[in-house]
C-alpha cells in the first residue's frame, strides 16, 4: 500500500504545475535561496491541507460550493498577478543585478509566503488529498502521516528545481534569455490562473 502511495505521489509531484512555475520564477528572481524558501512554502501549504484533510475540514470546503469557489478565485487572482508582473518585466527589461540579492530583491520570507499562498489558494489540493489519502489510511495519524510524506517529497523535488535554476543562473540571467524566461513564465502563470478560475473541479 505504501509503495502504491509513493508511486502515485511521484507521478503527481513531478507533473509541472503552478507550484513548479512559481519555484522557477522565484529562483530566477532571488537565486537558490528564494527557490528553496518557495519550496518550503509550498510544502507548508500542503501540510496545512493534509491536516485539514485529516480532521475533515478539507472535505467540508470541497462540499461547500461558495467556500470552494472563493478560494479558487483568490488563488487564480494571485497566479494572474504574478504572471502579469513577469510579463511586464519581460516587456520593459531589467538590468542584471547580483544573484545574492535577486533582481527584484525577493527575500526568503517573501518567497516562502508566496509558496504558501499559491498552494493554499489551490482548492484542487483539497480535492486531491480528500480523494487520495483515504484510500491508504483511515485514521488521523495515518492520514496526516501520508500527507506529510507527500509534502516532504514535494519539497525535495522543488528544491531540486531551485538548485538546477541556480546552477544555470549565469545563462538564465543574460538579458535576452531572462526576458524570454519572464515572458514564458508569465504566460504560464496567467494560463494556470485562468484555468484554475474556470475549472469546474
Amino acid at each position: 500500500m505504501v509503495a502504491a502511495f509513493i508511486g502515485i505521489s511521484i507521478v503527481v509531484i513531478v507533473t509541472p504545475g503552478q507550484d513548479t512555475a512559481l519555484t522557477i520564477r522565484n529562483s530566477l528572481l532571488g537565486g537558490r535561496r528564494a527557490g528553496i524558501f518557495t519550496a518550503g512554502g509550498v510544502s507548508s501549504g500542503q501540510a496545512m491541507w493534509a491536516l485539514a484533510t485529516s480532521v475533515g475540514i478539507a472535505a467540508l470546503i470541497v462540499a461547500f460550493e461558495p467556500a470552494f469557489v472563493a478560494l479558487k478565485l483568490a488563488g487564480a487572482a494571485f497566479l494572474v498577478y504574478l504572471g502579469v508582473h513577469a510579463l511586464l518585466s519581460a516587456l520593459r527589461g531589467r538590468p542584471r543585478e547580483p544573484r545574492s540579492v535577486g533582481e527584484d530583491g525577493l527575500t526568503g520570507r517573501a518567497a516562502y509566503r508566496q509558496g504558501v499562498v499559491s498552494n493554499l489558494g489551490n482548492p484542487k489540493m483539497a480535492v486531491f488529498f480528500t480523494s487520495l489519502l483515504p484510500q491508504f489510511g483511515n485514521s488521523f495519524p495515518s492520514l496526516l502521516g501520508l500527507g506529510l510524506v507527500f509534502c516532504s517529497m514535494t519539497f525535495v523535488w522543488l528544491t531540486a528545481y531551485a538548485f538546477a535554476v541556480a546552477r544555470a543562473g549565469d545563462v538564465l540571467c543574460r538579458p535576452a534569455v531572462r526576458r524570454a524566461f519572464d515572458a514564458v513564465l508569465g504566460v504560464v502563470l496567467v494560463a494556470l490562473g485562468l484555468r484554475l478560475a474556470t475549472d469546474r473541479r
